[in-house]
This record gives C-alpha cells, sequence and structure tokens, in this order.
C-alpha cells in the first residue's frame, strides 16, 4: 500500500516551515582608496546611515572638516568581476600641521548593516587604512575607537593608550603597532578580501 503524506508528516513540516531566507550579501570585495565619485557619495551615505540614523551619533551628518583634507578609503562588494556597491568606509587624514609629520589619524569606521556577518572586512578596512599611511611615511597611527570595538582592534595588534568619553559614548584612544602595517602603495587598486562569513 502507497504511503501518504499528511500535513502530520516530517516531509510537509520540513516544506511548509522553510529555514528562513537570508539576502544575498557577495563574498569578495575590494579594499581601496575612493578615487570615483559614486564610491565616495555612497560611502558618505553610509557613514550617514551608521553614525546618524543608527548610532544617532550625529545629527543628519556627521561630516567635519576633516573630510575637506582626509583621504576616504572603501571596501567594495564585487559580482562577476565588477564593483557593486559601497559596503565599507573609513577616512584618515594627518592633523594641521605641526611637529609631528609622520602622525597619522583614524576615523568614522563603518561597515553596511548585511556585510557586518562578514567579519572580515573591518580589519580589511583597518588594514588598508595603517598601510596606507605607512607608505606615507608614517610613524605614529592612532584613533579613537567606540569601546564595543577595542577587542577587535586589539587582535589587530592596537594598544589602549587612554579611555574617554565622546558624543555620549565610552572610547578608547588606541595606536597601532606599524610593525604589523607594511606600506601598500598602490591605494587605487587595493586587494581583495574573501569575507569570512560569521555563526
Amino acid at each position: 500500500m502507497a504511503e501518504t503524506t499528511t500535513h502530520d508528516s516530517p516531509l510537509f513540516s520540513v516544506i511548509a516551515n522553510p529555514l528562513p531566507e537570508r539576502p544575498f550579501v557577495p563574498g569578495l570585495h575590494r579594499i581601496k582608496h575612493a578615487t570615483e565619485g559614486w564610491e565616495l557619495r555612497q560611502a558618505a551615505a553610509l557613514r550617514r546611515q551608521v553614525f546618524c540614523v543608527e548610532q544617532g551619533l550625529f545629527d543628519g551628518d556627521d561630516r567635519d572638516a576633516i573630510d575637506d583634507r582626509a583621504l576616504t578609503i572603501v571596501a567594495l562588494s564585487e559580482l562577476c568581476g565588477m564593483p557593486d556597491r559601497v559596503v565599507g568606509t573609513v577616512r584618515i587624514h594627518q592633523p594641521e600641521p605641526g611637529p609631528a609629520p609622520g602622525e597619522w589619524i583614524g576615523s568614522r569606521l563603518a561597515v553596511a548593516a548585511d556585510h557586518r556577518r562578514a567579519g572580515s572586512l573591518g580589519a580589511s578596512l583597518i588594514r588598508m587604512a595603517v598601510c596606507t599611511a605607512t607608505a606615507r611615511g608614517c610613524t605614529r597611527f592612532h584613533a579613537l575607537v567606540q569601546s564595543r570595538n577595542a577587542l577587535l582592534f586589539r587582535r589587530l595588534r592596537w594598544r589602549t593608550l587612554a579611555e574617554m568619553d565622546l558624543h555620549g559614548r565610552p572610547h578608547h584612544h588606541m595606536e597601532a603597532d606599524l610593525a604589523h602595517y607594511p606600506p601598500i602603495h598602490d591605494g587605487a587598486a587595493g586587494f581583495l578580501t574573501l569575507a569570512r562569513r560569521a555563526a
């Protein structure tokens, strides 16, 4: 006698309750200097989304005077070998001319919400930031890092210099160990990274 499938059978349960769908997220990213207008525009939009909408650190826009002299670095998702969109960004700059010409500062590290499970993007942006500065004569690279991200930076060979509150949030003033960041001279080409999916 043929077996029949009822609503109480395991087979029906699997069909009726499929696993939740996850949006497709490309696994390949190019980390590079922003050289195109659309890259800069999307990086600015991503920063507004993260720092203004999600975190509420700024009202309307997070842009400041530093942007006029900063170098913007982006993470581009790639589809079929072509750039798709900006899914991560960070900026680096030197302080106003002063007694420390080799000093560089990183800030505004942001990754799109749908790419944060790809655990390597933040680390890759940090790598490009410091290695770019190293190629330009950096002797000291530091940043103000939200405390919840301090562990990531420690794993990347940064140390905490001080702790403080900034924009109402706890931060660490951190400095990179430059011995672990060899120079990257061709920032326009950058490098490719394969996303590591977090559990």
